[in-house]
């Protein structure tokens, strides 16, 4: 990187009061940043730490600038911090600002760069995203860190089944909920001693599970109302239903319902101005899109379920009940039969068979 005179630090706190834009590319330790007049002259390049104290230190003397920067780890509190300081605070979609993805000459500096042009031409060139608030982003890491949880646990359960495969032998057939250090009574002496530690660890972590959803259901009952409404839906849950509202978070922003979908990633893909293809690709909210196959998972086996019913029972009548269906379907049937009788209660187990 191009080494800046320090003087940049003082001038940065003699810039005159003009209507300034800031590009500000971040890093895990240390960011960059470019200060463009009106002209477009580069008045200020420089490297600052990236922490709440130095970040404060170097944008508070400054006027209220428009300042861009790169959506990322560190993008929602820096963001955050900086609007409240008074500045004007975009936050570029890193997927659609492929001038600075793409570029072969890359580096912080010209990427700050950059970032300070595309805002001072036109802001909808970077596809600006909006953070969650603090709050939101909080309750919302709780849900994140019990899905961290969840894929440690398949993971571990996964290990223990393979090594005990391997071996010639299985692990006692149980819910990954309940997998716990008894299930491997059944091995040889050798094996229990080597996946008792992974066992008791599996275990452990599930009643860590346990625990956040108990928090989670408190904090949908104190927090949001909402969710009782969305699991009235079949095959939605407390965990759905929270997550799909934190992930909106404010539904009053989109002008219309089916603009969510948009929102969350699902889109058809277009490749030219002339031609549209219908299929739909899933972008973003990873987390959104597992929950919804789950809730869509259940409510599709509810709705076989409910056909293979309607079949073994015939059409349903309007006012008729259960009853008087399934003696419809039984007088029908020995009919087909030529009149050969049939137990009405063998009818009904076969219903019964049918519909489990």
């Amino acid at each position: 990187m191009k080494k800046v005179s320090t003087v940049a630090t003082r001038q940065s706190r003699n810039i005159s009061q003009q209507k300034l834009t800031i590009g500000l590319d971040l890093g895990d330790r240390n960011s960059c940043y470019c200060v463009l007049d009106e002209t477009g002259r580069i008045q200020v390049e420089q490297r600052v730490r990236t922490t709440a104290k130095a970040l404060q230190e170097v944008f508070s003397t400054m006027p209220r600038s428009r300042i861009v920067l790169e959506i990322g780890t560190h993008s929602p509190w820096i963001s955050r911090l900086l609007s409240e300081l008074g500045h004007e605070v975009i936050v570029a979609n890193a997927r659609k600002v492929r001038l600075i993805g793409e570029s072969r000459k890359k580096d912080d500096r010209l990427d700050a760069q950059t970032l300070a042009r595309l805002a001072r031409i036109d802001p909808e060139l970077l596809s600006p995203v909006r953070h969650r608030s603090a709050q939101a982003q909080a309750d919302l890491m709780m849900i994140r860190a019990r899905a961290g949880l969840v894929r440690t646990r398949t993971g571990l359960v996964n290990t223990a089944r393979g090594l005990a495969k391997s071996y010639g032998q299985r692990l006692r057939g149980c819910n990954v909920r309940n997998m716990n250090a008894e299930k491997a009574e059944s091995l040889s002496p050798e094996l229990q001693s080597a996946l008792e530690p992974l066992l008791a660890a599996i275990e452990s972590v599930s009643e860590r599970i346990a625990e956040y959803n108990e928090r989670i259901e408190k904090l949908a009952q104190e927090r949001y109302p909402q969710v009782a409404l969305l699991t009235q839906i079949k095959g939605v849950g407390t965990l759905i239903a929270l997550t799909f509202l934190l992930t909106l978070e404010d539904p009053h922003r989109f002008p219309k319902s089916r603009d969510v979908g948009g929102y969350l990633g699902l889109q058809p893909g277009r490749r030219n101005s002339g031609e549209r293809t219908t299929n739909a690709y899933q972008q973003g909210g990873r987390s959104v899109f597992a929950d919804a196959a789950g809730a869509g998972s259940a409510a599709y086996l509810g709705t076989i379920r409910s056909r293979l019913r309607s079949q073994a029972l015939g059409p349903e009548i309007s006012g008729m009940g259960r009853k008087k269906r399934e003696e419809a379907s039984y007088r029908c049937d020995c009919e087909k039969a030529g009149g050969a009788a049939a137990s009405p209660l063998g009818e009904r187990r076969n219903v019964r068979t049918v519909t489990q």
